[in-house]
């Protein structure tokens, strides 16, 4: 994932303004259905050339209030860090799910996430939406691309989520591998917490984001997970919470998924003060194996 990204070139994209954000649920059935044998129609070889918008999108607080608490966010009038993420991700969604994107969202794994937050925003703000794809490339698994997603308040870029997805291909594509060597001594972990089955079907409630991989035993063992695993946006959501209290007014939030955190379970999150900011990370409690790594700086 690079360090930058950039609006997308005006020339040859489209932009498509839609008059409300789309439903997920329905979302989630196209891919479901484009997944079956002789259903799928041709992908195209890079990311489509348009960026999707939606205007005017309001805060439901009660909504942000059932968030704050399936998260661990204190209750307040401005928005966690990661709340537009869940506000905007059906336009992304809508994005993914096109038959020609080149890759199948019921392939994909979320391996990295960087928010910024370039200042605080309130409850009461409606926020301007925009969505797009970008970067596709080789990795040693695979190939990989970025879902960029923008929240803007009049005409101000005032949030941005670039999302970085890999699609499992037999054969890799060569490019960017994993990084497999060894891990450094794990600090003193700061807490623990032991999550249930909950914790996956109160997130896809909160974030319409309802792949069965989270929220049931047999969905999950039809991707190859022994049991449901948390969503990777609720384990970034929680360990940002965590530090809530120490987040300056804006700062960018990065964080890579190392191994899936299973349901029911227990983690253990350690964070250290860092120049401008914090590592913090989520390893599992009993076999101490990284499950997520992250960084804050102002």
């Amino acid at each position: 994932m690079s360090d930058h990204t950039t609006e997308p070139p005006t020339g040859g994209w489209a932009t498509v303004e839609l008059p409300e954000m789309p439903a997920a649920g329905a979302l989630y059935r196209r891919a479901l259905t484009g997944a079956l044998p002789g259903t799928g129609g041709r992908r195209a070889a890079q990311p489509p050339p348009v960026r999707l918008t939606v205007s005017g999108v309001p805060v439901d607080l009660r909504h942000l209030a059932e968030y704050d608490r399936v998260c661990g966010f204190r209750l307040t009038d401005r928005l966690p860090a990661t709340y537009p993420h869940v506000m905007g991700f059906p336009l992304a969604l809508r994005l993914m799910t096109a038959p020609e994107f080149p890759v199948p969202l019921t392939g994909v794994v979320h391996v990295a996430n960087r928010i910024t937050v370039h200042r605080p925003i309130r409850s009461g703000e409606t926020l301007d939406f925009s969505a797009y794809a970008e970067k596709l490339r080789p990795h040693d698994r695979g190939r990989q691309l970025d879902v960029v997603l923008v929240g803007a308040i009049a005409g101000e870029e005032v949030w941005r989520g670039v999302s970085t997805y890999l699609s499992r291909e037999r054969r890799g594509g060569g490019g960017e591998r994993r990084d497999r060597g060894a891990s450094p001594p794990t600090p003193a972990p700061s807490a623990t917490w032991r999550l249930t089955p909950r914790v996956g079907t109160d997130y896809a409630r909160v974030s319409g984001d309802h792949n069965p991989i989270h929220t049931s035993r047999l969905g999950a063992r039809l991707f190859g997970f022994p049991r449901p695993i948390a969503h990777g946006m609720w384990s970034k959501a929680r360990c940002v919470a965590a530090l809530e209290n120490r987040l300056p007014d804006a700062f960018t939030a990065s964080v890579a998924f190392k191994l899936p955190v299973p349901l029911p379970g227990s983690v253990a999150f350690t964070a250290t003060p860092a120049d401008a900011g914090w590592t913090f990370a989520l390893h599992d409690a009993r076999t101490n194996r990284p499950q997520l790594v992250g960084a804050v700086h102002g």
